[in-house]
């Protein structure tokens, strides 16, 4: 196994030092922060990574505001209320992007957002108690759980709304077979998963950092050496 020392003396190399290196980390907000966000506020998150998946996420972004106005400001107790003429008036709304599968899924989430908050408190409650060396664990719960929340969706979910997270890029995935972890052609079956979850442990007890900026700085450790933009993982 490659210490992750190693990891990222060779990130920063790529990169043009560890000055540039640490530039190219994003902040990790504190708990607190998470634990206060409003329902509202994770809907709104959970819709933009969905409606993102499979799109160019800047158009996702210049629309936004469209789709917080079509989507009541994306409160879940006022969505729930709504009747299907609602929903299905929103299949040619021109505000928002018209996938209707897509629509389906904020309302959907509503619900799976209200259980949730009715249980622990809040969703960003949930969110904040759900242990950190357990990732792999409430991916898999937002997945059965929520609607088109699996995969890619629901890792960006978490790192948008602020959770301490890694996510499986491609580098980062080549990374940890670099270092000698076994993982299968995909690296995502149960067993992959497992290994995964446990080096990254190991490696944030070794190391004091954030899950996030270890997902990074293995991102940047290998691979194409592209240049970056700090607000998007490789």
């Amino acid at each position: 196994m490659i210490s992750f020392d190693k990891i990222q003396k060779r990130a920063a190399k790529r990169k043009g030092g560890e000055k540039v290196l640490q530039s190219l980390l994003p902040k990790v907000s504190p708990k607190s922060k998470l634990a206060r966000l409003s329902d509202d506020r994770v809907l709104s998150e959970m819709s933009k990574r969905i409606f993102s998946a499979g799109f160019v996420w800047k158009v996702v972004e210049n629309k936004w505001p469209g789709f917080e106005e079509a989507f009541l400001g994306f409160d879940p107790a006022k969505l729930l209320k709504q009747p299907n003429r609602f929903w299905d008036a929103l299949e040619s709304d021109e505000k928002i992007i018209r996938n209707a599968q897509k629509i389906s899924s904020v309302r959907k989430n509503a619900q799976f957002v209200v259980d949730i908050a009715r249980e622990h408190g809040s969703f960003g409650k949930f969110l904040t108690d759900w242990p950190i060396q357990d990732q792999i664990g409430l991916l898999d719960f937002l997945s059965k759980h929520g609607s088109r929340l699996g995969g890619n969706t629901g890792q960006y979910f978490l790192r948008f709304i602020g959770r301490d997270s890694f996510i499986l890029s491609s580098d980062v995935i080549l990374c940890l077979r670099d270092i000698g972890l076994p993982l299968s052609s995909t690296g995502k079956s149960k067993k992959d998963l497992s290994a995964i979850q446990k080096q990254f442990n190991v490696w944030a007890e070794e190391t004091g950092l954030s899950y996030t900026h270890l997902s990074r700085i293995c991102a940047f450790s290998i691979g194409e050496n592209y240049s970056v933009d700090p607000e998007e993982e490789m």
